[in-house]
């Protein structure tokens, strides 16, 4: 197991060679600053394990130091010290951050202690966020669908790479939940995680979200300010909508990714970066290209490894499970009682088309959730909230600008379901009843998503 990296930063030299040895003599690799800014120039290049920072530093001091770190999104472990130490400075450097506060003169036994407990108490956080992710990455993309499957499959081997990933989907599917578990299957795990929501942002202020600016640089820019770039560096950067980039971002992005370096707006320095770039977009990027709206060169670097997500229509046997791991949050969320979807509310849900997607079926359950005053959500309540088009009857079967295959087999689930319902799930007389072969109807039960409940 290779040694913990500490990087020491002091402006006496005495202090950093007697530090230096003495971790030097416990097994540590050990990097000296002599000011804060030569700390954060090493801190863009390398990660460190923990850092020992000097509260009184020549140029920018300590506590500012420490800012600087949390602004920058490093969460290394830093163990202060000071040899003019008052509670007041001490409670201020651990609100910014810090985890231990040691006095000068230090003792080598006080402080390879201090360190091995930061060190300790930052692999148990660490290891409580990977729990935490692999039960998000669960909960998030859940499904037993065949898509589902895939796409699960796909996001861990996605993950075991830097390779650049295009998310493409509809509106609602979950892109951003799907980049976060690319992210936390990733050895960047332990890095930041920055989004950037392309569309949402104005076209004059992108360039400062993305790569940062320096103060002065524009009219309301006061101080230095890092960008996601900077912030992602180490870990993952997700651009999502990336299809609403102008041409004039997508060129600067394009160099980014090409030079793996950054330019502050108003700097005249570049700044390396080590970022991995998942974007997504719910377009038709082929078409952006041909119209002339996306730059092909950029399409390659960030298509390497491409992933689909399904829309719900196309995985409608993963509604029922959805839709109940949604009912159970909804009513924990807002304080109400557990409550219970009968079946034919379900097969109502089932049917829906959901251009929304997920999203549209989460926002479902919580209507149907908050407006329902019993414990039982039943068919009547389903139909009273689900949407329908305009002029149509609550249980049409017609949805605008959906195709006919996709109607069809809404129809066909639902009066399948019905007629199962009818001959309490028994599929012989339920054949019968539709004049089908009972090997057709089986296998139309499995073609629609309809699960087997009852006898033969």
């Amino acid at each position: 197991m290779a040694a913990a990296t500490i990087l020491v930063v002091d402006d006496e030299q005495n202090i950093l060679t007697t530090v230096s040895r003495a971790l030097g003599l416990e097994g540590y690799a050990v990097e000296v600053a002599g000011s804060a800014e030569i700390a954060l120039g090493k801190l863009a290049k390398q990660t460190f394990d923990a850092i020992l920072l000097d509260v009184q530093l020549p140029g920018i001091d300590g506590l500012a130091m420490l800012s600087e770190l949390c602004e920058r999104g490093i969460s290394t472990p830093v163990i202060m010290m000071s040899g003019n130490a008052t509670i007041e400075t001490a409670m201020e450097a651990t609100r910014r951050g810090a985890d231990d506060f040691i006095e000068k003169p230090i003792g080598s036994d006080r402080l390879v202690l201090s360190l091995q407990r930061s060190l300790e108490i930052h692999e148990l956080q660490r290891e409580n966020r990977e729990l935490r992710r692999r039960y998000d990455f669960g909960a998030s993309l859940l499904g037993q669908s065949p898509a589902m499957s895939k796409l699960r499959e796909q996001i861990e081997l996605a993950g075991n790479s830097n390779a650049s990933v295009l998310i493409l989907g509809e509106r609602g599917t979950g892109k951003e939940l799907v980049a976060s578990a690319i992210h936390a299957a990733s050895s960047r795990a332990d890095g930041q995680l920055e989004n950037l929501n392309c569309a949402a942002v104005p076209e004059g202020l992108i360039e400062s979200e993305l790569f940062g600016h320096e103060a002065g640089a524009f009219t309301g820019a006061t101080k230095q300010r890092h960008g996601k770039f900077e912030r992602a560096s180490g870990g993952t950067l997700f651009l999502d909508e990336v299809g609403d980039m102008s041409p004039q971002m997508q060129a600067k992005l394009l160099r980014v990714l090409q030079e793996g370096e950054i330019e502050r707006v108003g700097a005249t320095t570049t700044i390396e970066v080590d970022v991995r770039v998942v974007a997504a977009t719910n377009k038709s990027l082929q078409a952006e290209i041909e119209a002339g709206r996306f730059r092909p060169d950029l399409f390659d670097r960030l298509n390497v490894v491409p992933l689909k997500i399904p829309a719900l229509r196309e995985r409608i046997a993963d509604v029922p499970l959805l839709a109940e791991h949604f009912l159970a949050l909804a009513c924990e969320v807002h304080d109400r009682p557990e409550k219970v979807i009968t079946p034919g509310a379900m097969r109502l849900l089932e049917g829906y088309a959901y251009p929304g997607n997920v999203r549209e079926l989460r926002n479902l359950i919580e209507r149907l959730v908050i407006l329902t005053p019993d414990k039982t959500i039943t068919e009547a309540h389903a139909r009273a909230l689900l949407p329908i088009g305009t002029g149509e009857t609550v249980g049409s079967y017609f949805r605008p600008e959906t195709p006919l295959r996709e109607m069809v087999e809404a129809a066909e689930r639902d009066l399948i379901g019905r007629a199962l319902e009818f001959r309490d799930g028994h599929v012989t007389k339920t054949a019968a009843d539709l004049g089908l072969e009972r090997s057709h109807l089986y296998k139309k039960m499995r073609a629609l998503g309809i699960r087997k409940t009852g006898s033969e």
